[in-house]
């Protein structure tokens, strides 16, 4: 597609990269061995307005819509994807809630924060014995005069930890469950009743922290229901909405991920010497390096429709996000692995980002949507608009 970016966003866009080959890629090995990212490089994303990206301006933030936000993740996701993870959830899954169907009060109050990265949000609705199918939550939400108050474990919670607000999404009638039973709420940190958990260990994403989120008869104020006491029951709408959005980023994550190892990978088989002359003049690294091209290109074209085809409809865009999210997270894998394979045993090693990005990469098949809950997405929106 013929793809105009304003000027405003093409100098949004020449800072992000100068600030990941100046300031992410050379601390990004430090990162990966200490599982933690430098407060004053969390200060310097603060100081860009990264933590505000989607976030509107009238808030305080920079007010990108879909295209844009997905043009600046590519370009985080060239390095370590804890970076780009740090800043998500207040751009997505933890603060888009509030910006699709929060109340002016709850914007006024929590945005202006999210946007300067003083706060921090994340998304609380996975738990045990709830991923895929989210409308099995056992998190209950029970009001009590001029409170509510939940109960429950959620897990899996990214920035958790770090996290001032949550968006909690939870049960508040058992009958009727994601047909007007489930409701999201907002909770701070300060909430009685709200206690961190365990920090999860995980194979990859090291730098940011996913967590449980224990719910003790949690106290927060009546008022604090995603869109105010109207939107009772309509949380698991809200949830996926935001979703949706968040599917089509994790798309931008992985077209950037594979546009960086395909750099890579062209790198090291000019350079590298084999039978007397470079890897890339064998015909093998040759097909791998035309496969590599050819899928990340088709997986390019469909994120940047897909991102412009909702912010021209400023509606939902489910199937697409999908198709995105499923395609694009399947071919970073698949250009993950030819890149190792290129590499040969030195892409096995930690000394070359490789085996990180093939770490990292792997997650997103899974979190936001699993790659078959997405087949069952696209599937269903197909039956549907055929019936129509």
């Amino acid at each position: 597609m013929d793809l105009e970016i304003p000027e405003s966003l093409r100098l949004v866009l020449e800072t992000v990269r100068r600030f990941v080959r100046q300031e992410l890629e050379p601390i990004s090995r430090r990162v990966e061995d200490e599982d933690q990212i430098p407060e004053a490089t969390v200060q310097q994303m603060r100081e860009l307005g990264l933590f505000g990206l989607s976030i509107p301006e009238a808030y305080g933030g920079l007010g990108l819509g879909t295209l844009g936000e997905c043009l600046v993740y590519e370009e985080l996701s060239k390095t370590n994807a804890c970076f780009r993870t740090r800043i998500a959830t207040n751009n997505g899954i933890g603060a888009q809630g509030i910006v699709i169907d929060g109340t002016e009060e709850q914007r006024q109050r929590y945005l202006p924060r999210l946007a300067t990265g003083e706060w921090t949000a994340c998304f609380a609705l996975s738990e045990p014995e709830a991923g895929s199918d989210a409308a099995a939550i056992k998190t209950t939400a029970e009001l009590r005069g001029a409170e509510w108050v939940l109960c429950g474990t959620k897990h899996y919670v990214t920035n958790g930890d770090v996290a001032d607000v949550a968006t909690v999404v939870a049960l508040t009638d058992r009958t009727r469950r994601a047909h007007g039973g489930i409701t999201s709420f907002i909770v701070e940190r300060t909430s009685p009743g709200y206690v961190v958990g365990t920090i999860e260990r995980k194979l990859g994403l090291r730098g940011t922290h996913t967590c449980e989120l224990h719910l003790d008869e949690c106290r927060i104020p009546r008022g604090n229901v995603v869109g105010g006491e109207a939107m009772v029951g309509q949380g698991f709408k809200t949830a996926m909405r935001v979703l949706d959005k968040g599917r089509l980023a994790q798309g931008a994550v992985a077209v950037g991920a594979a546009q960086r190892l395909l750099e890579l990978s062209l790198e090291h088989a000019r350079q590298r010497v084999q039978f007397g002359r470079p890897i890339a003049e064998f015909q093998a690294i040759q097909f791998m390096l035309a496969d590599m091209a050819t899928q990340i290109y088709a997986g390019r074209q469909m994120l940047y429709h897909a991102a412009s085809l909702r912010d021209r409809q400023g509606s939902a865009v489910t199937r697409e996000a999908s198709m995105v999210k499923l395609f694009c997270s399947e071919m970073a894998g698949r250009v993950a692995d030819m890149a190792l394979q290129i590499h040969g045993g030195m892409g096995y090693m930690k000394d070359m980002p490789i085996e990180r990005f093939y770490r990292d990469l792997r997650l997103t098949r899974i979190f936001e949507g699993t790659s078959e809950i997405q087949r069952l997405v696209i599937a269903r929106e197909l039956i549907k608009e055929s019936e129509r």
